[in-house]
């Protein structure tokens, strides 16, 4: 059971470096996720938020931050990890940025 409580400060980025975005959470990496490069597509692969902050919506956070961030920079998913292909599911505005 997580002991954390919610973060007053969530910050959302892209690290092209090592091919995901990254949460922070109160200063501290939170959860990733990871990304392949194909053109103007991002493949999103891999959600993973680390178990102290599990339970406290930050995965939903950062795929939503993720997918705004592509949206301003004219570029597209390709969901294939389960929770973004979930998400992109339940959510319809994001449904034009599926390549």
């Amino acid at each position: 059971m997580s002991t954390t409580a919610t973060p007053e400060s969530i910050i959302v980025t892209d690290s092209p470096q090592q091919s995901r975005y990254e949460i922070h959470a109160d200063g501290e990496l939170a959860g990733i996720e990871q990304y392949e490069v194909d053109g103007d597509v991002r493949v999103f692969v891999h959600t993973e938020i680390y178990p102290r902050y599990e339970g406290l919506g930050l995965a939903r956070t950062l795929v939503s931050a993720a997918l705004d961030d592509l949206r301003r920079r004219g570029l597209r998913v390709r969901p294939v990890c389960p929770y973004v292909v979930k998400f992109v599911s339940k959510h319809p505005e994001y449904q034009d940025l599926v390549a």
